[in-house]
């Protein structure tokens, strides 16, 4: 584990093993902590937050800091860029020329927002109760746990430590089990620019280590990603000592074409918004609605595009898709698809578990199109996590925007049509974080990111993120020297004439 800038090894001396998902060999043994780790770790965290150097450093120079975080990542791209692959199975294709310089930019956008921040604000002399200074100062949190998924590692946990040290905090992160190995690395580099302490990583289970941390008495804030069902326990969690808590949970995403899309880039735009990661992020598009004048004629498109995707080896830059995530993950997705058969959806292409040569340990499952889905089917409802669409019918445009809100989640959304300001008009009733027009995965580090209803709370990314780890204090100066002139003399001591 890292924590107060060194390497070390759990309290029990226990590890666990990483497997590739493409191939299912072991690639790493990581050290497996406990509750006594994460006392470590926060102790370290709470240390370093008390060190005013770090705490107090002025905006100019912390900008400096994340901009040296930001040319480490780079320094350090190749070895991100494998360790992510042979652990996540993610494609090279897409981390390399997508998460590392999203990462990059990430710390970039924040250093410029820490410079032009708000720390301070002075408020005009009220009238009532009497002349005074007021200012109100925005101050950081203290010690941050971050609670990150395995889909995308490295990138989600660069939106948890880089509004944490923008606004002078301290961080503990726990890792997913299966994917801590790029966490770890991130973590080395960071300390290259910044006082040990700073950043810390605690990896285990979730169970012992994710719960504990999330509960810790000595940690102030809790950002968590993952399943929805695990965030309502972080909640529960945070309760205890009324933690600061910002949750990215799970999604259902609609995507709505209208009859006057493009199909020529709605098709493979709407396939891109589901099959990206072979379907294992939380904003994917996994319902697809479409009118009943076009139906049949998209399904044939969407399933001859599917047909040109290339599973195979994510380290081989020809590969479009890589394996989902573990054992239990392809289980979880096969599982669901035998579902959709036993509900009535039409199977209209994939639903196998695949060999692929060279990688017969892995774990891969073909893009699948299911296609008469009604919404309240278990494959409409539930979120998959993995390469599953679902090609829901629908007849007018109010009809459609009553399905697509028809769900505990509001994430994400998208509308493909030629008419933006129909787009717009329909933008304005979808209950979603992020709608995409005539787009998908489109995240901006200038944006902000996060859900509606039971997809989270808080928002990641863009300067808004900034305020979620700071707390506010007001300031009141009295600018009235006679004491029987103050309002609260008057009103418990002045005896009435």
């Amino acid at each position: 584990m890292f924590i107060n800038g060194q390497w070390v090894a759990s309290q029990s001396g226990e590890t666990f093993d990483v497997l590739n998902p493409a191939t299912g060999d072991v690639v790493a043994k990581v050290a497996k902590g406990n509750e006594a780790d994460v006392d470590n770790a926060v102790e370290a965290a709470k240390q370093a937050f008390e060190n005013q150097e770090w705490r107090e450093m002025k905006p100019k120079d912390r900008a400096n800091v994340l901009n040296a975080i930001s040319h480490q990542i780079v320094a350090h791209a190749e070895e991100l860029v494998y360790l992510e692959v042979i652990s996540s199975g993610g494609t090279v294709r897409r981390v390399s020329s997508n998460d590392i310089l999203q990462m990059a930019d990430l710390f970039q956008q924040m250093a410029s927002f820490v410079v032009d921040y708000p720390f301070s604000e002075t408020l005009p002399v009220p009238p009532f109760p009497g002349p005074s200074h007021n200012f109100v100062w925005r101050e950081p949190i203290g010690v941050c746990a971050a609670i990150t998924p395995w889909n995308m590692p490295m990138l989600i946990a660069s939106w948890k430590i880089a509004p944490a040290l923008a606004m002078g905090n301290t961080i503990v992160i726990k890792p997913a089990s299966y994917t801590p190995l790029t966490t770890l690395k991130l973590a080395e580099i960071i300390s290259n620019v910044v006082p040990p302490g700073v950043i810390n990583v605690v990896t285990g289970p979730g169970k012992e280590v994710g719960e504990y941390l999330a509960g810790h008495p000595g940690v102030d804030k809790i950002a968590f990603t993952g399943s929805t069902e695990v965030g309502r326990e972080i909640m529960k969690l945070a309760s205890a000592t009324i933690k600061n808590t910002t949750l990215e949970l799970g999604g259902k995403s609609p995507n709505i074409l209208l009859e006057d899309a493009d199909l020529e880039v709605a098709i493979p735009g709407s396939l891109f918004g589901v099959f990206l990661h072979s379907g294992q992020l939380c904003e994917s598009g996994t319902r697809l609605f479409v009118p009943d004048t076009i139906y049949e004629d998209v399904v044939k498109a969407l399933v001859e595009n599917a047909k040109k995707l290339k599973l195979g080896n994510p380290l081989d830059q020809e590969t479009d898709m890589g394996p989902v995530v573990s054992e239990k993950q392809r289980d979880t997705i096969l599982s669901y698809i035998e579902t959709g058969k036993k509900e009535g959806a039409t199977l209209a292409y994939g639903g196998n578990e695949v060999t692929i040569e060279g990688c017969e340990g892995g774990h891969f499952i073909e893009p699948t199109i299911f296609t008469d889905v009604t919404n309240d089917m278990k494959i409409a409802r539930e979120e998959i996590f993995g390469p599953v669409l679902s090609v829901i019918r629908y007849s007018t445009v109010e009809e459609v925007i009553d399905l697509a809100n028809d769900t505990i989640y509001g994430l994400a959304a998208g509308v493909w049509t030629r008419d933006v300001n129909k787009a717009y008009d329909i933008t304005r009733k979808l209950k979603a974080g992020v709608v995409w027009i005539n787009d998908w995965h489109m995240l901006r580090n200038d944006a902000p990111f996060g859900g509606y209803k039971q997809s989270g709370i808080g928002r990641e990314m863009g300067k808004h993120s900034l305020d979620a780890y700071t707390q506010l204090k007001h300031v009141h100066t009295s600018m009235v020297p006679q004491v029987e002139k103050r309002s609260w003399y008057q009103i418990l001591f002045s005896q009435p004439e």
